[in-house]
This record gives C-alpha cells, sequence and structure tokens, in this order.
C-alpha cells in the first residue's frame, strides 16, 4: 500500500488537529466499513485502510444527509454518466442534482455550474469527473454554503494551470492520439475520442456494449478548453477534498492523481486497482460511499 503523505488546506486545518482524533477515527471506521476485500489503496488524515466496491447496496442506517450533492461530468462523457452512482445516493436519502457541463471552456463552464449551484440549498458538496473537476475547482466559494469536493479522477488545477499542463505533468496518457476534431463554423474545434479506440482508451474496464453506448451518446469539449487557464482561487484550497481514481486510467496518469491529492490535502486518497478512467462507472458503490462520507462530513460542520 502506498501512502500519499497530505498537507490540509487552510479551512481543513481544524480536523487535523489533535482534538479532532474522535472525528478522524470515525472517517476511518467509515472507510473501512466499506469493506475489506478489494486491496483498494485508501489513505486519509485518519491513516490507512482497505476498502471494497463489492458492499451492500443497501442503506446503512443513519439519518439522511443534508447537505445537497452537485456533480459535474467531465468530457467525452455526459451527466447520464453518474446514474449509477446518483441511484445509490438518492436510495440512501441524498439529494442530487447531476449538472450538463457545455464543456465549451473553463470560465464559460464554471459560471454555468455555478448558476445552478446558488439556485440549491446547502450545505453542498460538489462532485466532478476528469474535467468536471477543473469546473468544481473553479467554482467561486461564494456560489453557496461549498462545504466539500470530491475528485473522481478528476483534476485539481491551481491558479494558471491548464489541463494540459496536468495531463502532460507526468508519462502516461494516451488520449492525444485517439482525439477527432470537428471545426466549428463559429470558430475553434471540438474533440471527441474516436469511436473506435473509445473502449480502450477511456473505459476499458466496462463491457463492450456499454463502452460502444457511452461512444456514441460522449459529449464533446472545445479544443481550447484543455489549454484555457485556471482560475485565480482553486476551491480545493479552502474546502476540504476527496480523490479517488483508476489505477489504469489512460487519459490521465496516476502519478498527476496521486500529485492532485496531495497538493490539495486530501482527507482520502483511494486508487482502485486495475480500474480506468471511468472509476465512477465501473465501482459506483465505492464512489458512492466516498461521496457520502463527504456529505456526512459536510453536514456535521454545518
Amino acid at each position: 500500500m502506498t501512502n500519499i503523505p497530505s498537507s490540509p488546506p487552510a479551512a481543513a486545518t481544524d480536523a487535523a488537529t489533535q482534538s479532532s482524533v474522535p472525528s478522524r477515527r470515525s472517517l476511518l471506521r467509515a472507510t473501512a466499513a466499506v469493506g475489506a476485500a478489494a486491496g483498494l489503496s485508501v489513505v486519509s488524515k485518519a491513516g490507512s485502510a482497505r476498502a471494497d466496491e463489492h458492499a451492500p447496496t443497501s442503506a446503512p442506517h443513519h439519518r439522511p444527509s443534508a447537505a445537497t450533492i452537485v456533480t459535474a461530468h467531465g468530457a467525452f462523457a455526459e451527466s447520464s454518466s453518474w446514474d449509477d452512482v446518483v441511484s445509490i445516493l438518492q436510495r440512501h436519502g441524498h439529494g442530487v442534482v447531476s449538472v450538463a457541463v457545455p464543456l465549451r471552456g473553463v470560465a464559460f463552464d464554471a459560471t454555468y455550474f455555478s448558476d445552478v449551484v446558488r439556485t440549491l440549498p446547502g450545505p453542498l458538496v460538489l462532485v466532478g469527473h476528469s474535467y468536471g473537476g477543473v469546473v468544481i475547482s473553479s467554482t467561486p466559494a461564494a456560489a453557496g454554503d461549498i462545504r466539500g469536493l470530491v475528485y473522481v479522477s478528476g483534476l485539481a488545477g491551481d491558479t494558471g494551470e491548464t489541463s494540459a499542463d496536468l495531463v502532460g505533468k507526468y508519462p502516461g496518457s494516451t488520449l492525444g492520439p485517439t482525439l477527432t476534431s470537428v471545426e466549428l463554423t463559429t470558430g475553434g474545434h471540438d474533440l471527441y475520442i474516436d469511436q473506435a479506440k473509445y473502449h480502450e482508451q477511456f473505459c476499458a474496464d466496462l463491457s463492450n456494449r456499454k463502452a460502444a453506448q457511452m461512444a456514441t451518446s460522449q459529449r464533446p469539449i472545445l479544443e481550447s478548453a484543455f489549454t484555457e487557464p485556471f482560475g485565480p482561487h482553486p476551491l480545493w484550497k479552502s474546502v476540504p477534498s476527496r480523490f479517488l481514481w483508476g489505477e489504469l486510467d489512460r487519459n490521465i496518469p496516476r502519478r498527476a492523481h496521486q500529485f492532485m491529492s496531495r497538493r490539495a490535502g486530501a482527507i482520502e486518497a483511494i486508487e482502485v486497482p486495475g480500474a480506468s478512467h471511468v472509476v465512477g462507472i465501473s465501482h459506483p458503490r465505492l464512489t458512492a460511499a466516498l461521496i457520502e462520507r463527504a456529505a456526512r462530513a459536510a453536514a456535521r460542520t454545518r
């Protein structure tokens, strides 16, 4: 098991002090309660534990969280990519909104997402997959009572960085050669993953049928979005975060995920052995459990 040391963001400092040991132990117990058989690497401020995505799907005996969960999908996917996770969260009594991200650029997408967030009751937990991590990172703190962030194979960039910077920071991404483009009459290009290459590149741990369906319905992203810098106040610097990614992510190298989670001082950082870029689809129960822990923590700090 690889320990990923982390330093908490300013807003999470109290959670890292000795006086908060009971809550840290509670977090560890919650992590361990997911199971102990799948060999997942789990790192948190409370220490290390084992987790299992094959945990029972029945709801645990706890009061529904008062937090609202808001998800942002990434490029080459759509809001329905969250459906399995959302079903679990709703079954357990959580309120969830899956936002359809325009994928037109960092500032544009963050503004659109923030407009939705402003309409929702708090406390709030924002969840982003892949480029959706860019969106939640770039959401202004004033958009709502945001108490937690969850990055599911998500990009957590710093001021001035771009998605391209983060993806290329470490070797391993094979995304570039799989892309195809459509020239827009309004200017610029929309990027897609070639349908023939989609399964291997994007979601190798899903069935052929599911991959073909996703390849057909994938949402394109404006090419310039990958080179547009993050804004001046990344939300992970002030809001506690959790990270989950697949060991065999071919879009964003695992070392990049490790780097981002360490830099953000993640409360939990989970690498799933053998999982692809769409770990939220291939391991929905594990993903939902992580989001639930963020939601319960958000409700406690209300």
